[in-house]
């Protein structure tokens, strides 16, 4: 019998499933290649078989595990924001629904982004360039929102979207800071809800 090609990819992505949880729970100087081995059920032969070291693990669960999730909670929804609708509306839809996403979980880890921001951005240029590239994916998603909301006539023509993006996409990173401080949802659900009012402030 042949060998099944879809086999590496398997085993590539239960390892990187696997190091997500673990470094998730634990942060990622913590998380115990050991734990992943035996959550993924490979061996270690099987691990560094994909990623040469766990630097490149930990590259890996960011680009392909953590970050789309992320930009899609709230990208995706301008992207379909189209014709006369306002993308602006649809960016605060965003903000008041993304707290719904932790109802069950809860928020107590925090935002797997914020969190490998906080313990490797300063210690590993690797995840710095990566987390930043996150950063500037999210900051261009908001600001060519908030530029078609201006081309509508939604948004005041004296408003800079790309400082307000970033704006927006710092204090969405603080407010699941402060959640993450609090375990609470309600905490997170609040401080978006005001971020969605403030962008009442950017209409004319």
């Amino acid at each position: 019998m042949a060998p099944d090609p879809r086999a590496p990819r398997d085993t590539r992505r239960r390892i990187l499933e696997a190091a997500f949880q673990e470094f998730y729970l634990r942060g990622f100087q913590a998380g115990s290649l050991d734990s992943i081995l035996s959550a993924a059920g490979v061996t270690k032969g099987a691990l560094y078989h994909h990623f040469r070291d766990k630097a490149a693990l930990g590259y890996a669960v960011l680009e392909e595990v953590v970050r789309e999730p992320i930009l899609d909670a709230y990208l995706a929804p301008l992207a379909a924001a189209r014709g006369d609708e306002d993308p602006l509306a649809a960016l605060q839809g965003a903000l008041r629904r993304r707290p719904d996403d932790f109802v069950e979980t809860g928020i107590g880890l925090g935002c797997p982004l914020n969190n490998l921001t906080q313990e490797m951005a300063p210690l590993d240029d690797g995840f710095r360039i990566r987390v930043a590239a996150t950063l500037e994916t999210w900051t261009d998603g908001f600001a060519d929102a908030i530029r078609r909301s201006q081309e509508g006539g939604f948004v005041r023509a004296d408003v800079e979207p790309r400082r307000i993006a970033g704006f927006v996409v710092a204090a969405i990173e603080g407010a699941f800071g402060a959640a993450k401080a609090a375990d609470s949802v309600d905490v997170l659900r609040a401080n978006l809800e005001v971020l969605a009012d403030f962008m009442d402030t950017l209409r004319p």
